[in-house]
């Protein structure tokens, strides 16, 4: 009988003498003479940093030698039962004794310390994984004046001082310092304390730097003088500054890789890079490049910004890189543009967020600033967190995620459609989108617009294009083939109205599949505008709006045309009409035969079409009838009985993942008055709430339980599916299933 202790894991040590690699002193050396997965095997770093699941990040500062007492946090490492550490190590300040010139000393460290090397011994003993992280974005005087081309140039032919510390100068990331003296600075670190890798925290630069070797390398690269406001070509020397940087920064990234694997063959630099459609890396290619990717969202700020958003950072990264590990790196402090690095959020807040990472698949990244502290309040919450997730850990370790809806997101939109524009022209369709699938309680995952392909999309039932503008002709056909193979679209507004480039088509590119042409018309700013609600169709994306008689319209709206045959449409549009004086405040006229949805069968599959913004309209006003109309159009498009219910009181945030002899849904309790803007003051717990899981063929289950409450609920069967009561949620309640 399964218990809920911990399944047994091999530990680093065991890890690497399992697979060939022998420790000797300091050296790892590995033995290649086998096949992969046997003693003897060769170590890859996929292997590898697939291993740990609980990260501890620790920051060190300039004073902190003086001060900090170091073996707290390695008992503090060994409470929370972390597997691995990142710990700061060089770059703008040393914490070891380096060797190299003008790489600055913390200058608080004594002759013959090593805070850094302290803290690598005790995370071995414990046999964690350990990644040095480095900061080269800055230097001080003395390596400015010894190597002026270090220093980053402003467009005045300036040197760059630091906007924050002025007694620093920052660097340029496409130089010598980088490609040189940081290249040098890694190979030590990596060299002398054998860690198992390097995180890189800004270490791509702030812009552009006009010094003479990006000046001379740029116009070697492209034809053009670098970019200066008011240039007749600026716009296009962006273009190529962007494209030119973003080469060169994964030259950077080869390197340091290739430097790090030279001494340590199954280590890795790991990139601090970003994530999701606005990242300045192609998603796709630096999947393809590192074994682990560190998600960068440390807590919520001062905007409107819900708490899935942390799961959401998520589900960008696995639609892009797979099951991949990602480290969800969250910070004690909050992350406002006032930055109280020292700061300390709310327990309730902490647990929320970590939560919702957690739920969705990261690996929990937790990072301090400064190994000196100011305020412990957040030392119990975190290690509560981590003890749990250690308790847990084998409904943790996943290797499926169940969703059958995906939200489709596009770096090409972003790029060439969104531009400065991207929150309203591309993300706040997305986000409208998601929020409605979160308040619908409908698992979904994201899927990067590369991956259309059948062995990456057919796993999905639906996918939804909220206003994905820029699609290739070769997309638009891979789309076609999903819905002809037996799968659902739902989009919105101009999707597909744009090539891969950004140019505008004279048409949709998906226009068969909508069933409608573009008349040539966006509208960007409509006011009193209705959608009438055709009760006498009785379809079912009407659910919840039968008694309705019309609710409020989208504000931006494409103009179209009926091209394909339709019985009477659902939704159908009431013009915009005065909104003063008063009485001139009538609809005229009071009803039209213009759709407002385009509802077709095609091939095997369904699609969905809304000419107008309804994901960013409904994230903007947060309309509750657009909520119920978005979910009963999900519901009518995936046309499928689904895999988990969860009906009840609240807002609950549901995740289902598949693990090697288990499954496990995830609940995460949103309800809360601070659910849009935190941080939370407290969790408010909700329940009963109803879990109808319909299991995957072939899998009988075992036994069910609840890890949070520890209890064991009663299970009925109906129709096929388990029934489960959970009877309360406060902030995280998963049930698990032994199969």
């Amino acid at each position: 009988m399964p218990t809920d202790e911990p399944l047994p894991s091999l530990s680093r040590r065991e890890f690497l003498a399992a697979s060939g690699v022998a420790l000797a002193g300091a050296a790892l050396l590995p033995a290649t003479d086998a096949a992969a997965g046997s003693p003897g095997a060769p170590l890859t770093p996929d292997a590898f940093f697939d291993r740990p699941l609980r990260w501890m990040q620790l920051t060190l500062v300039d004073s902190d030698p003086g001060q900090m007492n170091m073996q707290f946090w390695l008992d503090y490492f060994r409470r929370c039962h972390a597997e691995a550490a990142c710990l700061n190590a060089g770059g703008c300040v040393a914490f070891y004794p380096t060797q190299i010139p003008f790489h600055h000393r913390s200058a608080w460290m004594k002759p013959g310390e090593d805070p850094f090397g302290f803290l690598v011994r005790g995370c071995r003993k414990m046999d964690m994984t350990v990644v040095a992280r480095v900061d080269p974005h800055s230097a001080l005087d003395d390596a400015a004046q010894a190597h002026p081309e270090w220093i980053a140039i402003e467009a005045n032919g300036k040197p760059r001082r630091h906007w924050a510390a002025p007694d620093r100068w920052v660097t340029c990331a496409n130089g010598p310092y980088n490609f040189e003296f940081m290249t040098n600075v890694i190979r030590e670190i990596v060299g002398v304390y054998q860690v198992d890798g390097v995180f890189a925290n800004r270490w791509q630069g702030h812009g552009p730097c006009y010094c003479a070797f990006c000046r001379e390398h740029f116009k070697q690269a492209s034809g053009l003088d670098l970019p200066r406001a008011g240039d007749a070509n600026e716009a296009k020397a962006r273009r190529q500054w962007a494209a030119w940087r973003h080469e060169r920064m994964l030259e950077l990234w080869r390197l340091w890789d290739a430097e790090i694997r030279k001494l340590v063959p199954h280590g890795a630099f790991i990139a601090n890079a970003g994530g999701g459609a606005f990242s300045e890396f192609d998603m796709i290619e630096i999947g393809k490049m590192s074994p682990i990717f560190a998600a960068d969202r440390q807590s919520r700020d001062a905007r409107v910004v819900p708490p899935w958003i942390n799961g959401r950072n998520a589900k960008e990264y696995r639609g892009a890189v797979g099951l991949k590990p990602v480290g969800g790196i969250f910070s004690v402090g909050r992350d406002d543009q006032y930055r109280w690095k020292d700061s300390v959020q709310n327990g309730p807040e902490l647990r929320l967020w970590a939560a919702e990472g957690i739920a969705n698949g990261m690996r929990p990244w937790v990072c301090k600033f400064s190994g000196t502290l100011y305020d412990e309040r957040w030392l119990p919450v975190v290690a509560e967190i981590y003890q749990w997730h250690w308790k847990h850990e084998r409904y943790l370790r996943n290797v499926e995620n169940l969703a059958r809806v995906a939200v489709v997101y596009s770096q090409q939109t972003a790029r060439h459609y969104g531009q400065e524009n991207g929150a309203q022209k591309v993300e706040a369709h997305d986000l409208g989108f998601q929020q409605a699938l979160i308040e619908a309680r409908v698992p979904f995952e994201m899927l990067h617009d590369q991956w259309l392909d059948a062995p990456h999309a057919d796993r999905f039932k639906l996918l939804i294009l909220p206003n994905i503008a820029c699609l290739s002709d070769a997309q638009c056909d891979q789309l076609r083939a999903f819905v002809q193979r037996g799968g659902s679209l739902l989009a919105a507004f101009e999707t597909s109205l744009y090539d891969e480039h950004g140019r505008r088509r004279p048409n949709f590119g998906l226009s068969d599949l909508f069933g409608a042409r573009f008349t040539g018309t966006v509208e960007t700013f409509i006011k009193n505008s209705y959608i009438r609600i055709e009760a006498e169709t009785h379809h079912p994306i009407l659910a919840g709006l039968e008694d309705a008689g019309r609710i409020i319209n989208t504000t931006q709206r494409v103009g179209v045309e009926t091209t394909a045959p339709f019985t009477r449409p659902p939704l159908t549009r009431v013009p915009s009409y005065p909104d003063l004086p008063m009485e001139e405040v009538y609809p005229r006229p009071a009803k039209t035969d213009v759709p407002e949805v385009y509802l077709r069968e095609y091939g095997h599959g369904r699609v969905v079409y809304f000419p107008g913004d309804l994901g960013r309209t409904f994230w903007e006003v947060f309309d509750a009838d657009h909520a119920k109309l978005l979910a009963s159009a999900i519901r009518w498009a995936a046309n499928e009985d689904p895999l988990v219910t969860v009906t009840g009181p609240g807002v609950l945030d549901v995740t289902v993942w598949r693990q090697r002899d288990s499954l496990a849904i995830h609940l995460v309790n949103l309800t809360n008055p601070m659910m849009m803007k935190g941080p939370v003051r407290e969790l408010l717990a909700v329940g009963p709430q109803q879990v109808r899981l319909k299991l995957p063929s072939g899998i009988k289950p075992r036994r069910l339980h609840l890890l949070t409450s520890g209890h064991t609920p009663r299970v009925t069967e109906s129709a096929g599916a388990l029934l489960v009561t959970v009877p309360s949620i406060l902030a995280h309640e998963v049930l698990a299933v032994d199969v």
